[in-house]
């Protein structure tokens, strides 16, 4: 059996496991669906991705993101199209993941006696917000039910913003539009709004593997959602496409620098950099260390690996 397909049938697995026997996987059972995380992970097994770049991430460009993740052969990670609560703000964070299902009566009454017997409360909803810490977003695929689908209102949206201290990203809808503008640092995108209260709907699994529209979600990836949609980065590529996104945009500021300065033509620029032209950025950069994020290790790595 290939890697892919092992791969494959354990998602298939997890995602039963947490229907037949629990609500969410077991810490193990994550780490197994994240295996190309090498790093720090939280308790439930999610992978922990620093709040440092986190940080750093909120400056990268989307379209830079996505070729990044695309050349590493993801290229299913972007959803577009959302209603965006604070459209001018961007979200960074960790995801924390939920699968909604149309309510079947005696799956539906399973997974309450999971729940149940699993110390949880409330109606299930709110489950996956009780398992939210610092830096997470919930991020729940309610097949894009809008009348009736309303995942939370303004009550559930506090609740959430005082666990993580971030906010939402539903493949579903939301109430209470105005409350939850009111609540300071919350954000959310969605996919519509509506005053009814949800109905005919039950929760599936908490960080189980989910589908966003055309982006596929593991719990533990990273979220950059900005105006114009929302790119969920594998855990163990966030490093890599922060750090060869600031590469970027230190190439292209240098770049149009020497452009209106005359000191290039765009045929220089465009094309593959003369040598003449790479020392030209070092000095450049030497000289403006304030622009750069990153280490000069770091730095020296990505343009040893690039072919500019």
């Amino acid at each position: 059996m290939n890697r892919q397909l092992f791969l494959f049938l354990c998602i298939i697995n997890l995602t039963t496991a947490a229907l037949a026997q629990q609500v969410t996987p077991t810490p193990d059972q994550i780490k197994a669906m994240t295996p190309e995380w090498t790093g720090e992970r939280s308790g439930d097994g999610r992978p922990r991705v620093s709040d440092a770049l986190l940080q750093r991430l909120r400056k990268v460009g989307t379209e830079d993101a996505w070729v990044l993740l695309r050349n590493k052969g993801y290229q299913n990670q972007f959803e577009g199209d959302w209603m965006v609560i604070h459209p001018d703000s961007v979200m960074t964070g960790r995801v924390v993941t939920a699968q909604y299902y149309p309510t079947r009566p005696d799956l539906d009454k399973l997974i309450r006696d999971k729940g149940k017997a699993e110390g949880r409360i409330g109606n299930t909803n709110s489950w996956p917000i009780d398992v939210l810490k610092d830096g997470d977003i919930y991020v729940a695929d309610g097949f894009g039910k809008v009348v009736d689908g309303t995942l939370i209102g303004d009550n559930l949206g506090n609740a959430i913003y005082a666990h993580s201290h971030r906010g939402v990203v539903f493949y579903g809808s939301v109430r209470d539009m105005e409350g939850l503008q009111e609540i300071e640092g919350f954000n959310g995108w969605v996919k519509g709004y509506d005053p009814s209260y949800i109905q005919q709907m039950m929760l599936g699994g908490i960080n189980v593997p989910i589908r966003i529209g055309r982006a596929m979600v593991l719990p533990g990836d990273v979220v950059l959602a900005k105006k114009g949609g929302v790119l969920f980065i594998p855990a163990h590529l966030v490093e890599y496409v922060v750090q060869n996104s600031e590469f970027i945009a230190l190439r292209d500021e240098f770049g149009h620098l020497r452009l209106r300065q005359g000191k290039y033509t765009p045929g220089q620029i465009d094309a593959q950099w003369s040598d003449e032209i790479k020392k030209d950025f070092l000095r450049w950069l030497d000289e403006n260390p304030g622009k750069v994020s990153m280490s000069r290790a770091e730095l020296d790595r990505i343009m040893k690996d690039r072919t500019w």
